[in-house]
Parts: structure tokens; sequence; C-alpha cells
């Protein structure tokens, strides 16, 4: 069993709690999330970070992961400073750990400080227009940014943006950012963006208005690509 830990210098402190994770993940913590992927909240030294714990990739993945391309914790600990550099909100990277044996990837982690934004964006799915028609002004006008900055979150759903009012004003939060581009986003690829959301064709139609306002596209042909990659 070979394993590589890269910590960032900020919490080098943790180190003792990180070379530990692989062995005591199971059996300590809280879960925030079991499915194929795990996460779950430990509290260390007074911090409560979020371990994310990636499941075993297929066969042939575990060969290709290994050797010729990042993993996904690798790439979410390198996109994480690289959206912090850009001055776009994600959790503060702690450090990522990658186990393999025999040549083969094993179970992967990714460790950050967990962020107090409790809101997901699930809760537009049956949520009447008026009631959200703010934040979702808001949430155009933030993709409309991250766009406009060549951010392109490739799984951008309803449980990866979090956000809440602080001071009167709406923030947002992006997790779960192994699946990252970083290049120029024209109208039809950011309208695409929005397809994974959740909502009301009326809450589809401000959103595609808001976005084209805020990045000066046509407006109706912005609705028009969001309801039609809404299907």
């Amino acid at each position: 069993m070979h394993t590589t830990i890269i910590i960032h210098p900020k919490y080098e402190y943790l180190r003792r709690f990180i070379e530990q994770l692989p062995d005591d993940f199971l059996q300590s913590g809280e879960y925030i999330h079991d499915g194929r992927n795990k996460i779950k909240k430990f509290v260390t030294q007074g911090l409560t970070v979020n371990v994310k714990r990636y499941r075993i990739p297929f066969f042939l993945n575990r060969l290709v992961y290994n050797r010729f391309r990042p993993t996904k914790a690798e790439r979410a600990y390198e996109y994480a400073l690289k959206l912090r550099g850009m001055n776009v909100n994600t959790p503060e990277p702690i450090a990522y750990i990658v186990r393999s044996s025999g040549g083969m990837l094993e179970y992967c982690y990714f460790i950050s400080v967990q962020v107090a934004y409790p809101r997901r964006c699930y809760e537009f799915k049956d949520a009447s227009l008026p009631a959200i028609s703010s934040v979702i002004t808001a949430l155009a006008k933030y993709t409309a940014h991250l766009h406009h900055l060549g951010v392109y979150h490739k799984d951008y759903s309803p449980g990866n943006i979090l956000f809440d009012e602080i001071n009167g004003q709406w923030e947002f939060c992006l997790v779960d950012i192994n699946r990252m581009e970083f290049r120029k986003v024209n109208m039809v690829k950011g309208c695409r963006n929005f397809a994974r959301l959740w909502g009301s064709e009326d809450m589809f139609r401000l959103l595609a208005q808001e976005y084209g306002l805020a990045r000066h596209f046509d407006q109706n042909e912005c609705v028009r690509l969001v309801l039609k990659y809404r299907k």
C-alpha cells in the first residue's frame, strides 16, 4: 500500500489527524452524505473539517488515475486553490490523500474547512417565483460572473451550490469542484450550464433573462436556450 499526502502549509499542524484519516474514516466523524462517495464532518483542534472519500473507480480508471491523470481528490484540492485565488468562494482546501496498491488507485480523500452556508438550490424545485425571485436574480448574476472569469462548473447542480443571505446580500459557495473547466464560456455553453438545476419554467425564464442581461447577450435567445437544455 502506497499513500501520498499533500497538506497545505497553513494546516501542517493537522498532519497527525490527516495521516490517520484512511484508517479512522469509517469509525469516527459524523456522516454528511453516505453514498458512493462518502462525506464526513470531523472536529479536530477546534476546527470543523469535511472529509470526502471518493469511491474506488472501475478497474481501468484505477490504473488511469494512478498513472496518467490527477485523482478527483487532487483536482478538488488544486481547483479550490485556483478558485480562491480568483476570489470565487469555495471551501478552503486543507489536504488530499491518495492511496494505491499494486499500481492501482484505491481510495482518495479531499479535506477542507467546513463552511456555514446552510441552504442549497434544491429548495427552488417547488417554490413560487415571487418568493425566490431575488435569489434567482442573484444566482443568475453570480453565474454570469463565474462565466466571465472563465469558470465553468461541469456539475452545476442543486446540491453543489450553497447559499445564504448575509447582511442583506445573497452569497454563494461552490462545492464538489473536481469537475471544472477554466476557459472562455460563450452564450450556448453558459445557458447549458443551468440544465441540472431544479425549478419551474418561470424560474428558468427569469434565470435566463437575468443571465443574458448580465452578460450582454440577447435575452430572448438565452431564454430559448435555457428552456431547451432544461428539457
